[in-house]
């Protein structure tokens, strides 16, 4: 049997592509060092580029290149940030909370330990989330929805569901085709894990392995 005759996947940090060893050309592969999470944010040390939400931050196109791995990434240590304590009296955590950036944006706050109501501003109005939108905000929402993506059933596509990241035919779809999470992504204390399978671990690589644990159809545009 021929040497690369088989595709292996890189393990670099934010490739994961599938390659062959014999056609594994430098700057093949674009990936990033090490990833830094702190207060709900999480951050490539690299380029410091930096997303609340972790389907996002992961799909921040590598800032480095060089050549396909099979090799475990070694993630260098990152010095964290370190935050100088809260000023503020207990008595004013209301007052706080109205001034603070993530709470008024609905992020959770490890300051004032609450989740905000999330908002979101269509036509420079705010629309409550949580269901106390007018039916003027209603159409308007379903204005913005955009139509559907028509694809050849036998285009190939990547999947898009958290864990999975393979490349699919929409002939081949069916029910049990995808291996995935269906979330969310948790990051507490230095521990990273899925909610849906309550798995955590604390070192990035070893969350980046932790196997799917739900079945179902490769989605290629799980926003829609």
């Amino acid at each position: 049997m021929e040497k690369g005759s088989v595709k292996v996947r890189c393990q670099r940090i934010g490739c994961d592509a599938m390659f062959y060893e014999d056609d594994n050309p430098d700057g093949s592969c674009q990936y990033h060092d090490s990833p830094i999470f702190h207060d709900g944010m999480k951050e490539w040390s690299c380029c410091k580029k930096r997303s609340h939400d972790f389907t996002l931050f992961l799909e921040i196109p590598g800032c480095k290149t060089g050549k396909h791995t099979t090799e475990k990434q070694v993630i260098a240590p990152v010095k964290k940030k370190t935050m100088p304590p809260p000023t503020t009296a207990p008595s004013s955590n209301a007052t706080s909370k109205d001034s603070c950036s993530r709470c008024r944006q609905g992020f959770f706050c490890s300051d004032h330990g609450s989740q905000g109501k999330p908002v979101n501003i269509v036509a420079d109005k705010p629309v409550n989330l949580d269901g106390d939108a007018s039916a003027e905000n209603n159409s308007n929402i379903q204005a913005l929805k955009l139509p559907k993506k028509i694809v050849d059933i036998n285009e190939p596509q990547i999947c898009k569901n958290k864990g999975c990241g393979q490349t699919f035919k929409e002939k081949d779809n069916h029910d049990a085709a995808c291996s995935y999470h269906p979330g969310p992504a948790v990051f507490h204390d230095r521990k990273r894990g899925w909610k849906c399978c309550d798995v955590h671990v604390q070192e990035f690589d070893e969350f980046m392995s932790i196997p799917p644990c739900t079945k179902g159809w490769h989605n290629a545009d799980p926003v829609s």
